[in-house]
């Protein structure tokens, strides 16, 4: 508020020197026309708007920076400002810094004092101490929260140990006497196999003196049937040899033999004859 007090000071005394210097440039003149008046006033009113815009400019924009510095140091600690626009046109409390400001600036030797009171320190670094100590306190609660949890993960994850050791053991003694089991299995698989082994041993013993007796049988038989096929075909051969001689004996073999023998004399006389008419051609 001093610094606004002081720019608005500044800019009224600018202001009157604008009025000053029309007195002192314009009006040495005892008699002036409509046209002349005219003309001043217009000159006068654009330095006035001139002087009035470019405070209300610098004024709104030394807000503007005033604000941004509060909003950057908010930023810093993480602290989010919120700004409500209809606060700014609220005439009572408009009233009551205007109030403040009378009673804070009416006498200017206390405005003097004031300025020449030493400064108090900052409350920045209090405010920063207080944010720290409730960031603090925030992540050591957070802190606390997840060595909490850290503690219920361990237990869970040293109960999921015990309950897979458990497992495991679980597993090695069901493998072991699925293992025995299968092992008894196989030896009485094996024994049963062993067994089987042994009879059918035992039938091809059997079967084998079986038929070394039925081949020495046959192979008897076979040299007996021999000995009979070789008397039977002796006796064929004489009772041919006495047939043949028999046979020779009758007449009509003779008379066979006779009639045989003209043939074979006609068919050599006819195969003669057909050569000479073979050699003729």
């Amino acid at each position: 508020m001093r610094f606004a007090r002081f720019k608005r000071a500044i800019r009224l005394k600018t202001i009157d020197s604008c009025f000053e210097d029309l007195k002192d440039s314009r009006l040495v003149d005892e008699t002036f026309t409509v046209d002349e008046v005219r003309d001043m006033l217009d000159g006068l009113q654009l330095v006035v708007r001139g002087e009035v815009e470019t405070e209300l400019i610098n004024t709104a924009h030394t807000n503007v920076l005033l604000l941004r510095q509060l909003f950057s140091q908010a930023e810093k600690f993480y602290l989010r400002l919120q700004t409500d626009i209809s606060e700014l046109e609220n005439r009572e409390l408009l009233e009551q810094v205007a109030e403040f400001e009378k009673t804070e600036f009416k006498n200017p030797n206390k405005t003097n004092q004031e300025i020449s009171k030493p400064k108090l320190a900052p409350l920045n670094e209090g405010g920063v101490s207080e944010l720290l100590n409730k960031e603090i306190s925030r992540l050591q609660e957070e802190n606390d929260k997840l060595k909490g949890r850290l503690r219920t993960l361990e237990t869970q994850a040293m109960g999921a140990l015990d309950e897979k050791t458990e497992a495991k053991r679980a597993l090695k003694d069901l493998q072991k006497v699925q293992g025995e089991q299968k092992m008894a299995t196989r030896s009485q698989e094996i024994t049963s196999l062993e067994d089987t082994v042994a009879a059918l041993q035992e039938d091809y013993q059997k079967s084998l003196s079986v038929n070394a007796a039925s081949q020495r049988d046959l192979q008897d038989n076979l040299v007996s049937a021999k000995h009979d096929l070789l008397r039977i075909q002796e006796q064929l051969a004489l009772a041919e040899k006495e047939l043949d001689r028999k046979f020779q004996q009758t007449s009509a073999y003779r008379s066979m033999k006779e009639i045989l023998t003209k043939k074979n004399e006609q068919i050599k006389d006819i195969r003669k004859r057909l050569s000479k008419y073979e050699s003729d051609e």
